[in-house]
């Protein structure tokens, strides 16, 4: 039995090719203030990266984040581990294990401040017509 091998290229690559989609689906739905926090170097991190981004009206929202899993979906033929929030659609959460996804309506991306919780992460902010 041959022993697997463990290839960090290959897993940079799967998560850049999954942020791209994850990127692209916001995008397309004109998500707004985009931005990706790299959390590979916190100790106390439970994911790779985060993704955040806001909209202002709830059925925006729920678009937004309807349309990352599609195209997610579509291209990868990859599914959230989970999400949370689609009902009332204010902050909408989607698992990919590597990279969680926040959609945020407006008023509770301000009221939540998530950037500030993860400050010693690496960001990189997305203009709205934009993919790395």
């Amino acid at each position: 039995m041959k022993a697997s091998s463990h290839n960090p290229t290959q897993e940079e690559d799967a998560l850049l090719k999954l942020e791209q989609l994850i990127l692209e689906g916001i995008l397309e739905k004109k998500g707004e203030e985009i931005v990706s926090l790299d959390l590979r170097k916190l100790t106390d991190a439970m994911t790779s990266k985060m993704i955040i981004c806001e909209a202002s009206s709830r059925p925006k929202v729920k678009a937004i984040a309807e349309n990352v899993q599609i195209n997610v979906k579509k291209k990868s033929g990859e599914y959230p581990m989970k999400t949370e929030g689609m009902q009332n659609a204010e902050w909408v959460l989607i698992d990919y294990f590597d990279i969680i996804v926040h959609v945020f309506h407006r008023e509770q991306r301000h009221f939540y401040q998530l950037e500030e919780l993860w400050s010693d992460a690496e960001f990189t902010h997305y203009e709205d017509d934009h993919i790395l």
